[in-house]
């Protein structure tokens, strides 16, 4: 069995990007350095990515055509437990309320689990971010929504919109000026903007232009 990559990742606390390995149960990660080139050769049956972390138990083989990279039950399995699909409110785990920043006028809600750290946020290509707030799933789930409606921001920006602006992004201060402002009308909400369970976080700008 060859080396399978599972994916493009930023884990917390490395130095940039990096590409997941796995071959039956050992893994490992290919950091890739700015500026550099890197490659690697396809070869062989297409087999599922498996989900949550784990290899495909079947070790199927996907379609060529399959734009996912899973077989149908790792994909149920992944959906099942996807945080965004809301299956499970008594999740035990803490999760965090943030702020993101992708360009001018392009600031989203969302939350992500507090074990990953701004890993999420450097994922989806946030220039800028602040934390909200911490708590259970259902109380960070529910303050994103009520956010999202009060702020006037979308749930998802379009990865193309977000490269469109990259190239020339505005000072840092005027990008934590747009973050710091909608923080503080989050702030500002009484009664049902934040729920009781949710511990507020102050505003603290991470500027990952870098």
């Amino acid at each position: 069995m060859d080396w399978q990559c599972t994916g493009l990742r930023w884990p917390e606390g490395s130095d940039g990007p990096a590409l997941g390995w796995r071959k039956g149960t050992r893994t490992r990660a290919s950091v890739l350095a700015y500026g550099t080139e890197f490659g690697f050769r396809a070869s062989g049956e297409r087999r599922c990515s498996g989900a949550r972390g784990n290899a495909c138990p079947l070790g199927a083989v996907v379609p060529a055509g399959s734009t996912g990279g899973r077989c149908p039950e790792c994909g149920r399995l992944d959906r099942a437990h996807s945080v965004a699909a809301d299956t499970i409110p008594n999740d035990p785990r803490t999760y965090r309320v943030y702020l993101a920043w992708f360009g001018p006028g392009m600031v989203k809600v969302g939350i992500t689990g507090e074990e990953r750290g701004a890993a999420r946020l450097r994922e989806q290509g946030a220039v800028v971010f602040s934390w909200l707030g911490r708590g259970p799933l259902m109380a960070a789930r529910r303050a994103e929504e009520v956010l999202r409606a009060a702020l006037g921001v979308p749930d998802r920006i379009p990865y193309a919109r977000k490269r469109e602006v990259r190239a020339a992004l505005p000072d840092p201060v005027e990008r934590a000026g747009e973050v710091a402002e909608l923080y503080g009308k989050a702030a500002a909400l009484e009664g049902g903007g934040w729920p009781e369970a949710l511990e507020r976080l102050p505003f603290a700008a991470v500027d990952h232009a870098e």
